[in-house]
């Protein structure tokens, strides 16, 4: 008999108020609300606006969620289009299945449109959201605590999970792979501000890093599941993808390393640029934003008793530095 465990909670719907909200919703609006958050604080530092993460965010976030959800339905379809199953479920994504595979490829066309509407360059972008992301991820997993989903083996460890009896699950104890995957991802987010702060990484080798070390944990920690999965020569899927993923993604930061090396110095071109917030720029004929002209200067030539020809060079003078300013 296990005497320490986690517990999983009785439901899986949070009230507030007469408002019913999914723990599994829940912890995807916080994890987004967080990556955009700490994006944006990395994105300033980088010399971009604030507020331009959040733009494109907009653009990236449905995007994802669409891809995350077709990825998790194309993998399992079994559990919507089998026999005795109802198609209509594939559309509840606030009763979970979201694939970060899917969410990560589609968002990150989303995200793209959105750069190119701003101007800015798109590994840029991902470079300064990339821990956000594995922050967002550490906090959405919990989702799946609240659903009592995609938990492990059946263990006696004192952080085992307790599942109570349900639809297609067995009431025991089980590995806490949502935990473990949790804390991973946050140990990736520590770990890609390090190398960024370390190594200056840019040109999308931020967020390629990221890519990697979460696929090298999942690898693992999704061999330890026992929820029903396709699998290719005895492995998961998403372990192959996985190892895919990270291959891909370790290739991209050798190559560019190479071919681009160090990191980008402007990220929003809009921001270096101080006329590209609508300011004016300085008029080259002496008259400053105020419309007032250079009348201070001629009130002090003409206190003095200087002839025209003496005064002429210096007027010449006071253009050429306005023009200049």
């Amino acid at each position: 008999m296990n005497l320490a465990f986690i517990p999983s909670p009785s439901t899986g719907v949070i009230e507030l108020g007469p408002i019913p909200l999914r723990g599994y919703a829940f912890c995807i609006i916080i994890g987004v609300f967080v990556a955009v958050w700490f994006g944006n604080k990395r994105w300033v530092a980088r010399g971009g606006r604030a507020g331009t993460v959040a733009d494109i965010a907009v653009w990236a976030v449905p995007f994802g969620l669409v891809g995350g959800r077709l990825y998790h339905v194309i993998t399992d379809y079994q559990l919507y289009f089998s026999d005795g199953e109802n198609w209509v479920d594939a559309f509840k994504i606030w009763e979970g299945g979201l694939g970060i595979w899917g969410a990560i490829a589609l968002g990150a066309v989303g995200a793209w449109i959105g750069c190119r509407r701003r101007g800015i360059p798109l590994p840029a972008w991902a470079d300064a959201l990339a821990p956000g992301i594995a922050f967002a991820q550490a906090i959405g997993r919990w989702g799946n605590w609240f659903n009592q989903e995609l938990y492990g083996k059946p263990t006696d460890v004192p952080w085992a999970l307790k599942i109570s009896e349900g639809t297609n699950r067995v009431a025991d104890t089980y590995h806490p792979t949502f935990l473990y995957e949790s804390l991973w991802c946050v140990g990736v987010a520590l770990l890609v501000i390090w190398a960024d702060r370390r190594f200056k990484l840019g040109h999308g080798r931020a967020f390629a890093l990221y890519v990697a070390a979460y696929c090298a944990g999942r690898g693992w920690i999704e061999y330890m599941r026992v929820d029903e999965a396709h699998h290719v020569l005895g492995l998961r899927l998403n372990v192959w993808t996985a190892i895919i993923v990270f291959l891909l993604a370790v290739t991209y930061i050798v190559i560019s390393a190479r071919l681009r090396p160090g990191r980008e110095e402007i990220v929003e071109p809009a921001a270096a640029d101080p006329a590209g917030d609508g300011e004016k720029a300085a008029p080259s004929d002496g008259t400053d934003d105020n419309g007032d002209s250079d009348k201070a200067t001629g009130a002090s030539d003409e206190s003095t008793e200087t002839t025209p020809e003496a005064s002429a060079p210096e007027a010449d003078e006071t253009a050429q530095k306005a023009d200049r300013s």
